[in-house]
């Protein structure tokens, strides 16, 4: 059952050479697994066949490298817990499994730094040293996905001065292209004034696109405010609490600064829990959440002149009341309450016009995601709008405490990731009135994945 992962023919890169255990490095002599991701990799033998083998990833995003290996490894990544031997796994697991296998398979978890020891140490060192060193963090997806849509215009050959040229380009034509799309046939497709708040998507464009639109172009028409507030999800990091950042942001339309004097007062009011709300800073190194909304916020909200600068924003990220009541997950990090209150007083005391952005993905329900059954028929699905309609109730009558009491007795059956942002945006602006734009979902279509996001708005 457990064999060497065969040689195949992908588009992987190729290491020069395969990297070999040692059995005097106590890391890989008792391996403990990081945070992984698993997915499905085909591939194709020497000899033309067909074979899906698993993939594993850093969930953290601090490695680059992947591991493709056999499917059956499933059984084995349980046991990587730092306190067991090559042979103790060997004993434990059975069904074949080979201290060979075992070996070669912790060397290849090393070397793709999928296990805690130097090479994962080194990667970290390196990471909050390139974070420190600039006050914008340089964009992730959102150049990614200006890039393939030159490449999609211009062939994948298209050069890096091209990409530069007309990436910001055809970001922004294909944005004005969604935001007709969406709002062509709405009642309303401007607000007349700025609103408290707004709930958008941080799910990827191809799938979200409708309600970025639906909420961001309504916005093109309103006074630009002092200050963005994005409230996101921790989806890769370590902290166990909210986490600010203390940087910019880059995209292909250009540089968001810092709102620093607005993070200064927040630490101000925190007092003695201060230095909690930045101390994992670097989660945002790869956090899409947050950079998901720069680009929108830069192509409706841009410069008043030409060579201005972009609305100052600050991005947090906050975690989920639902567990441990709110305070951070193990007691250390900073506790949601105190955090809102904070964040109140302190746009209290700078003063000015300012705008909350939750940006909130819904359920995220299928087999990727841990159910048993793919989401392959029409009843399926509906259960999960049902459940989606039902919780957006709680917010669009203004109770984030009925909200949060409900996925809590209900231990959030669909995988909500953004509870904590969207109370925290309801809590903060004390909004009259909230109203849902439009709600949506994406699912692949073995059903294999679906996720929802809705576009609000707070007044």
């Amino acid at each position: 059952m457990f064999r060497k992962a065969p040689a195949v023919m992908s588009d992987q890169p190729q290491q020069p050479q395969q990297p070999t255990f040692d059995p005097d490095a106590a890391h890989q002599a008792k391996p403990k697994l990081r945070r992984v991701r698993g997915f499905p990799v085909p591939v194709k033998t020497p000899d033309g066949q067909q074979q899906t083998l698993l993939g594993l990833a850093d969930a953290q995003q601090i490695s680059s490298k992947m591991v493709a290996t056999a499917p059956g490894v499933q059984q084995i990544l349980p046991q990587l817990d730092g306190t067991k031997s090559i042979d103790d796994i060997v004993s434990a697991v059975g069904q074949g499994l080979t201290v060979e296998f075992m070996q070669n398979f912790v060397a290849q978890l090393d070397d793709a730094a999928l296990i805690e020891g130097p090479n994962y140490e080194a990667l970290v060192v390196q990471m909050k040293k390139d974070f420190d060193e600039s006050d914008t963090l340089p964009p992730g997806s959102t150049a990614q996905f200006a890039d393939a849509l030159v490449m999609q215009k211009l062939g994948k050959d298209a050069t890096e001065e091209q990409r530069q040229d007309l990436g910001p380009k055809e970001m922004a034509s294909t944005f004005d292209t969604w935001i007709e799309q969406a709002l062509s046939r709405a009642d309303d497709p401007a607000f007349d004034t700025l609103p408290k708040a707004i709930v958008a998507p941080h799910v990827d464009y191809p799938r979200g696109w409708i309600n970025y639109a639906s909420v961001w172009g309504r916005l093109q028409t309103t006074d630009r405010p002092d200050r963005i507030v994005i409230l996101g999800t921790n989806h890769f990091g370590t902290a166990t609490g909210v986490c600010a950042c203390d940087k910019g942001f880059e995209t292909p339309f250009g540089t968001s600064p810092a709102d620093t004097q607005l993070l200064d007062v927040i630490k101000s009011k925190l007092g003695a829990d201060a230095e909690k709300l930045v101390e994992h800073r670097y989660d945002h190194e790869r956090e899409h959440s947050i950079e998901l909304q720069i680009p929108w916020i830069q192509h409706c909200m841009g410069p008043t002149e030409a060579g201005g600068s972009h609305v100052p924003v600050l991005g947090i990220l906050v975690h989920d009341p639902t567990v441990n009541d709110g305070a951070s997950y193990d007691g250390n990090g900073l506790a949601y309450q105190p955090f809102v209150d904070a964040l109140k007083e302190a746009l209290d005391e700078v003063g000015g016009t300012t705008l909350i952005v939750s940006s909130a993905d819904l359920s995220h329900v299928g087999p990727a995601f841990g159910d048993q059954q793919p989401l392959t028929s029409d009843e399926e699905r509906s259960k999960v709008e049902t459940h989606d309609r039902e919780m957006l109730q709680h917010v669009e009558n203004n109770s984030p405490d009925d909200l949060v009491s409900s996925m809590s007795w209900q231990q959030n059956p669909t995988r909500w990731c953004s509870i904590g942002n969207m109370t925290a945006a309801m809590r903060v602006v004390e909004p009259e009135s909230i109203r849902l734009l439009h709600y949506a979902g994406a699912v692949d279509q073995q059903g294999t994945t679906m996720v929802t996001h809705a576009a609000m708005v707070m007044n």
